[in-house]
């Protein structure tokens, strides 16, 4: 799911070796959290036969609790440690629920910039500028809502090409990244991830990872400005992503460039994003998994919102396609949405979610089928 830019426009300027490290209060710990929540209509068209879809559709999406603890140390240094908590399907396949910690890192930070360790997004992620989101909890470009079932679901496929423009290679898996303090409006970051298999916290405190693990030393770059430009908020990035894969034949090493903007004035933000992808495979949410050799994605965005007040109104679009040299054919998938939101008071939205996406596996060439699904929907989306 999407998350939030990195917010490091403001840095503690402080020494690394002034006075002692320790705070003279306890970190300070906050507890927030947020649900996102819908009711569509669908109409989505039938794969194969004998598979049918329902009419309607109750969504419950983003389901966090963030527990931080950051304190300020008496030689101005900034520290804490950020945890998130994510529930599971309560109707999994094994009948049981369960809560996961999706992210778990610490962070340091100081007039030298900030440094995190753990398991989190990467710079390329944190730093990226897209396509604005109007609808409470749900966007285009990486959504928590998407109303288009996997083509193939049913023998075990996926969407047709990929769903963001966010570099997802690493994800939250272990990681150690650098922000440099933002100067004039420009900051530089920078991760790397000894093995993107480590996927989300786990007890790997014991031992030591194996080479050829499916993606391994991953190392990521971004840079991006923020800032007013003759009156108005602007926000440009630039990211490039390589890791190295297995030792298997017939698998590319994959990459990730990608680049976003985001312009607002008067009430009106126009944003959009481009990625182009090497060696990864389509998935609802991207990720680590590997293609064949000569496998490329391209990815991009444009939305545009007008808020007023309480009120927010926009239209955006996403669309994504895959070559593959193997078959000679290309896969795609698009979604457009319109639709807006208006706040009730402070944490509370509601919202008019209207999306239609046409999901083209590359098989369509040879007579398969591209599927359109057509929704709308109410959104409650509440965080406290």
């Amino acid at each position: 799911m999407k998350k939030t830019l990195l917010g490091t426009t403001a840095l503690v300027s402080a020494g690394l070796v002034a006075g002692p490290a320790l705070a003279s209060d306890p970190l300070t710990v906050t507890v927030s959290g947020s649900v996102v929540t819908g009711f569509y209509f669908i109409d989505h068209d039938s794969p194969a036969v004998g598979v049918d879809y329902d009419d309607t559709k109750v969504a419950v999406v983003a389901r966090n609790l963030d527990v931080v603890a950051s304190g300020t140390l008496d030689n101005g240094l900034v520290a804490g440690a950020a945890l998130k908590l994510q529930l599971d399907n309560d109707e999994a396949a094994t009948g049981t629920s369960n809560a996961t910690f999706s992210e778990v890192y610490a962070f340091l930070e100081g007039g030298f910039g900030r440094v995190e360790i753990g398991g989190t997004d990467g710079a390329a992620f944190k730093m990226h500028y897209s396509s604005p989101w109007f609808v409470p909890g749900n966007g285009v470009d990486s959504p928590n809502i998407y109303n288009m079932d996997a083509n193939g679901a049913a023998a075990g496929g996926s969407f047709a090409s990929q769903t963001s423009t966010y570099s997802l290679l690493a994800e939250d898996s272990n990681k150690i990244s650098y922000f440099t303090p933002r100067l004039a409006g420009f900051q530089l970051g920078a991760s790397f991830t000894p093995d993107a298999g480590v996927n989300d916290p786990i007890a790997n405190g014991f031992g030591a990872s194996t080479t050829n693990s499916a993606v391994e030393e991953v190392f990521e770059i971004a840079a991006n400005y923020a800032g007013d430009v003759a009156g108005a908020s602007v926000g440009v990035d630039v990211y490039y992503v390589s890791g190295e894969a297995a030792a298997a034949a017939g698998t590319d090493d994959p990459e990730e460039l990608g680049v976003g903007a985001s312009v607002g004035f008067g009430g009106f933000t126009l944003g959009g994003a481009y990625k182009t992808t090497e060696g990864i495979a389509a998935a609802s949410q991207g990720g680590a998994t590997l293609t064949a050799n000569g496998v490329e994605a391209d990815s991009w965005t444009v939305g545009l919102a007008y808020g007023s007040g309480p009120w927010t109104v926009g239209v955006a679009y996403f669309e994504s396609e895959t070559e593959s040299n193997a078959t000679l054919t290309n896969a795609e998938n698009n979604f457009l949405q319109v639709g807006g939101g208006y706040s009730l008071g402070a944490g509370v939205d509601v919202g008019l979610d209207i999306q239609f996406i046409e999901d083209t596996p590359a098989a369509a060439a040879a007579g398969g089928t591209t599927i359109d699904s057509t929704s709308a929907g109410v959104v409650l989306a509440i965080s406290f």
